[in-house]
């Protein structure tokens, strides 16, 4: 891994880089601010009897929040009542956006023991709905569910008519991705003091800064975001979908935060937190809306 993340394989036994990062200025202020809010919507009354409402809903929200950011920025209406995603790039990524939402929770155990292989999986999922094939742009079958080798393209959503990329900051080369893919699973397996929100945001933004799969890179580091969080227990019941706050605040705030996550500064790392923090209240606030509806009887 580079200087964007903690490096693994470089600390010295028992030294805990995730912790360090949990450290920096502005970040306890944000992991507070986070714990509370959570805190609070999972105080609220219509979480005792419809909670499974409340997650199914949220899990909605944050795929239709994860695709806008990805290029696909559909009403929720929309994406509630489509269930044909053709072959359309803005379809496909809608599509990709849902399954991932519906994989995530399916994948915490196996997410603590082998985080390469929860990352591939998610690849599979989201492509699973990407024709194969380079002459209209699908997903060639042999490059899905595996890290790309020298030489691969990167798209992040397959199609004629794929959008510009969000995230177009040079890409690592194929043996890089390797070596910090491996880094970032030995700091997830080896565990940490680190609040879930600093973990979260580090797993989320060095998968965009390697994008080492093909396509749907960014569905997948925000998925992989969404599994930290349920799988520390800060959000156990999935009710928080930051990717709801990641596209309220909007994909130019998105990218300025990851400018300074890529710049490995103490600066930079900590902006990148706050803002994943931020999104994750944003998050709270949508399920806390919806909570409010429910108890109406409005939704």
């Amino acid at each position: 891994m580079s200087t964007t993340a903690p490096n693994a394989s470089s600390a010295p036994r028992g030294h805990d880089p995730l912790a360090t990062l949990g450290s920096l200025p502005g970040v306890p202020d944000a992991v507070d601010s986070v714990r509370k809010a959570v805190d609070a919507v999972y105080g609220h009354r219509v979480m005792r009897r419809r909670s499974n409402e409340v997650t199914s809903e949220a899990a909605l929200r944050a795929a239709r929040g994860s695709a806008a950011l990805s290029g696909a920025d559909w009403a929720l209406e929309e994406v509630r009542r489509r269930s044909d995603f053709g072959t359309a790039a803005d379809a496909l990524t809608v599509g990709a956006a849902l399954r991932l939402t519906a994989e995530a929770g399916q994948l915490l155990s196996i997410w603590r023991q082998s985080p390469v292989r929860v990352l591939a999986r998610l690849h599979l999922v989201a492509a699973g709905g990407a024709r194969a094939g380079a002459g209209d742009g699908g997903v060639a079958g042999e490059t899905v569910g595996r890290p790309r080798q020298a030489g691969e393209p990167v798209v992040e959503t397959p199609g004629p008519d794929s959008p510009k990329p969000l995230i177009e900051a040079p890409l690592p080369a194929a043996d890089e991705v390797a070596g910090r893919l491996d880094g970032l699973s030995e700091l997830v397996i080896a565990g940490s003091s680190a609040p879930a929100l600093v973990t979260a945001a580090v797993v989320h933004g060095e998968l965009l800064a390697l994008r080492p799969f093909g396509s749907y890179n960014g569905l997948v580091a925000r998925a992989a975001e969404r599994i930290v969080l349920i799988g520390s227990g800060l959000d156990p019941k999935s009710i928080c979908p930051s990717e709801v706050g990641h596209a309220e605040l909007g994909r130019a705030a998105y990218v300025a935060a990851f400018d300074g996550y890529l710049s490995g500064s103490p600066d930079g790392m900590a902006a990148w937190i706050a803002h994943c923090g931020r999104a994750v209240e944003l998050g709270v606030r949508e399920s806390t809306a919806v909570c409010e509806a429910l108890q109406r009887g409005a939704a």
